[in-house]
């Protein structure tokens, strides 16, 4: 706390309790001025955070959308890219599938015609 220095005419003049009395009211108004300059800055901070956050907010919203749209896109290409893969497989595998019967036919002709030699020749 500053010290205030009283002059010695004013000090005859007031005396010595007057003189306590204006360095009272001089340091109490120093006081309130420093709590009013303190609520104000307060006020003030809060109320430039306030907007801060208020922005925040906004652009936070703002990118949650963006990615939501994104991520939705994404899913319906992953949807594309899944069912084309699927039909690929399908296709692939009714082509493996009739390879297979075509095998497995030229193997039973192979076989008949095996015992059917065999079975001529055990009765000629």
């Amino acid at each position: 706390m500053p010290v205030i220095q009283v002059g010695k005419t004013l000090r005859e003049k007031l005396g010595e309790e007057g003189v306590q009395e204006l360095i009272d009211l001089i340091n109490s108004s120093q006081q309130q001025q420093k709590e009013d300059i303190l609520t104000f800055v307060e006020e003030k901070f809060e109320r430039r955070l306030s907007e801060e956050i208020s922005k925040l907010r906004v652009d936070m919203v703002e990118m949650n959308q963006q990615l939501r749209g994104e991520m939705v896109e994404m899913n319906q290409q992953l949807r594309g890219e899944m069912v084309e893969q699927m039909a690929r497989l399908r296709t692939e595998i009714s082509q493996t599938r009739a390879e297979l019967i075509k095998w497995m036919f030229i193997f039973w002709v192979g076989q008949v015609g095996m015992i059917l030699g065999i079975l001529l020749a055990f009765f000629k």
